[in-house]
C-alpha cells in the first residue's frame, strides 16, 4: 500500500519536473543560447570594422532587441502547448524573448566603456561567462556531461564569434 502511494508520488514529481524543464528551463536555455550566440557576429564585426564603442553598442542593442522579439514570436507561435506539453504559448514566448534579449545584451553592455580595446576584453570575458552558464544549465537540467555541453556550446559560439571578427576585419 505505502509502496504504491510512494510510486504515485514519485511519478507525479517526475511529471512536474518534466513540465518545469519543458516550460521554463528549455525555453530559457533556448533564448539565452540564441541571444548569446546570434548577436556575437554583428557585435564583434561592428567593433572590428568601426572601432567605435558607440556604434558597436547601438548595433548590439538592435541585434539583442530584434532577436528577443523574433525569438519570442517564434516560440509563442510554434505550438499551443497541447501536443508537446510545453505549456502556454504566450508564457513560453515571453520567457524565450526575454532570455534572448538578456543573452544578447550582456556582452553588448561592455561597449558603454568608451575605450574599444577595454570594451572588447570585457565583452570577451562576458561571452565566456555566458557560454559556461549555458553549459551548466544544460548539464544540470538535461542530463549531459558538463564537458560535452561546454564543448558543444563553446564550439557554436566560437564559430559565430570567428565569423564576426573575419567579416569585421575584411
Amino acid at each position: 500500500m505505502l509502496a504504491g502511494i510512494a510510486l504515485k508520488a514519485a511519478n507525479f514529481l517526475r511529471r512536474k519536473d518534466r513540465s518545469f524543464v519543458l516550460m521554463y528551463v528549455q525555453t530559457t536555455t533556448l533564448g539565452l543560447m540564441d541571444g548569446s550566440v546570434s548577436t556575437l557576429a554583428p557585435l564583434f564585426a561592428t567593433a572590428f570594422a568601426t572601432g567605435s564603442t558607440r556604434v558597436t553598442f547601438l548595433v548590439g542593442l538592435a541585434a539583442a532587441v530584434g532577436a528577443g522579439i523574433s525569438m519570442g514570436f517564434s516560440e509563442g507561435l510554434s505550438d499551443d502547448g497541447s501536443l508537446t506539453g510545453r505549456g502556454n504559448p504566450f508564457l513560453r514566448g515571453a520567457i524565450t524573448g526575454l532570455a534572448t534579449l538578456v543573452g544578447g545584451i550582456l556582452h553588448t553592455l561592455p561597449f558603454l566603456i568608451p575605450h574599444v580595446q577595454l570594451a572588447l576584453y570585457v565583452a570577451f570575458g562576458v561571452v565566456g561567462f555566458e557560454l559556461l552558464a549555458i553549459s551548466f544549465i544544460r548539464y544540470r537540467y538535461f542530463d549531459m556531461s558538463f564537458l560535452m555541453s561546454a564543448l558543444q556550446v563553446i564550439l557554436g559560439g566560437a564559430l559565430v564569434f570567428t565569423s564576426g571578427i573575419l567579416i569585421g576585419s575584411a
